[in-house]
């Protein structure tokens, strides 16, 4: 159990303090971030604990997000403990860097304060912007509330460096970001015996010149030294090949970090009395809170409901969903994102993990909260309760979702 537990650890903080925060436990030594809103405020936390000498780090200024994870990939790959942020467009322009990152196999830890994505702008929050970089091969941690972007940054480092993956800690812009709420900072002692220094899978010698990533043709090939070397299909699949085993490395290091600091991340699913429910309410971020004021309000109305919070979108939990909606004649799934001419991008999740397996539960889908517009606990009622009327009523399930605004 942690060393410290007393009042002098909890602080007040908002979302972005708290991850700067986090960031600066995690010894990290290189920055490279380009200002955004809703983010802005983290990094240049962070730049202050610099300054200051509270953290011994190189914060590099850049001209773009672009470059800001160029930067960090750069340095990833020398070495260093790195750490960037970002929102919005910041990760559209990300995007080129976020394929590169992840094919080369570098432990980068990123923070992306949700926002949505124009045209029009929109500084306010939803999940879009994180959610259409899903197929990048990032690893994504969604956190419901500050306390849980403190402990899955620091978890976030120990498992991007324990199987080579970038992560991204993904948190709601404004509702999260700039929300106060009292935090539990573990000791830097505590971190530092949690997270060990960064050991590089590259190593960089002047000495012994390299070159990585050079243009790898489809089929494995010899180098120039003699050695069999994998074709580009090979190293897709063994990336998908470790995303795919993960899910058992995010559980374990949740495990570690229960032992040591009293907080539990073992599970890849936030699970609210789902034991007895007829109905899961299924969300992702601070939604999955306001799911649970939800879930009480219908347990007081007679309706067995529970939540289910997704706290790892990328990989997919899909064992973890199919168990625990094996007991649910009915799954109501909020999105604050979309796929665009389809469906919530979280409900097709959801449908896909279902797929296959014994389980007859119906899947209905509300799009909610889109560009900040707001999303309150009795709207996900009377949603709910919708769409118990339309099981009981033998209604015909649309294959559309619905929208919880006032078009």
């Amino acid at each position: 159990m942690a060393t410290q537990n007393n009042r002098e650890s909890i602080k007040l903080l908002d979302g972005n303090h708290a991850a700067a925060e986090a960031a600066k436990l995690c010894r990290v030594q290189v920055i490279a971030a380009y200002p955004i809103t809703p983010q802005t405020p983290l990094t240049e936390s962070l730049s202050e604990f610099i300054e200051s000498g509270e953290l011994n780090a190189e914060y590099i200024a850049v001209e773009s997000e672009h470059s800001a994870l160029a930067v960090c990939a750069s340095a990833s790959m020398v070495g260093a403990r790195v750490f960037t942020a970002t929102s919005a467009h910041g990760l559209a322009y990300m995007h080129e860097m976020l394929h590169w990152t992840a094919g080369a196999r570098l432990p980068v830890v990123m923070a992306c304060v949700n926002r949505a994505l124009g045209a029009p702008w929109n500084i306010l929050n939803d999940q879009q912007d994180s959610l259409s970089q899903r197929d990048t091969g990032w690893i994504q941690l969604y956190a419901r509330n500050n306390q849980e972007i403190v402990d899955s940054i620091i978890q976030a480092y120990k498992i991007a460096e324990r199987i080579l993956i970038p992560t991204m800690v993904c948190f709601d812009g404004y509702l999260l970001s700039h929300t106060e709420m009292p935090v539990e900072l573990p000791s830097q002692e505590d971190v530092d015996s949690f997270l060990p220094s960064y050991r590089p899978h590259t190593v960089l010698d002047p000495a012994n010149p390299k070159n990585y990533n050079l243009v790898t043709l489809a089929d494995p090939r010899m180098n120039a030294n003699g050695v069999f070397c994998h074709g580009y299909m090979e190293l897709r699949y063994l990336l998908q090949e470790s995303l795919q085993n993960a899910t058992s490395v995010i559980t374990e290091v949740g495990q570690e970090f229960a032992e040591l600091f009293g907080r539990d991340y073992a599970r890849l699913i936030w699970e609210d009395n789902l034991e007895d429910a007829d109905i899961a309410i299924i969300a992702m971020g601070s939604l999955a809170m306001e799911a649970r004021v939800a879930a009480g309000l219908l347990r007081r109305e007679g309706y067995k409901a529970g939540v289910l919070g997704l706290r790892v979108f990328r990989p997919f939990p899909k064992n973890a969903v199919v168990k625990a909606l094996k007991k649910n004649r009915l799954a109501v799934v909020f999105d604050k994102s979309i796929s665009y001419g389809n469906e919530g991008i979280v409900c097709s999740e959801i449908k896909s993990a279902l797929y296959g397996h014994d389980v007859n539960t119906i899947v209905l889908n509300y799009i909610v909260g889109l560009g900040g517009r707001d999303v309150k606990a009795r709207e996900i009622v009377d949603a709910v309760k919708k769409s118990v009327h339309y099981l009981r009523s033998g209604i015909p399930i649309s294959e559309q979702p619905e929208w919880i605004c006032y078009i």
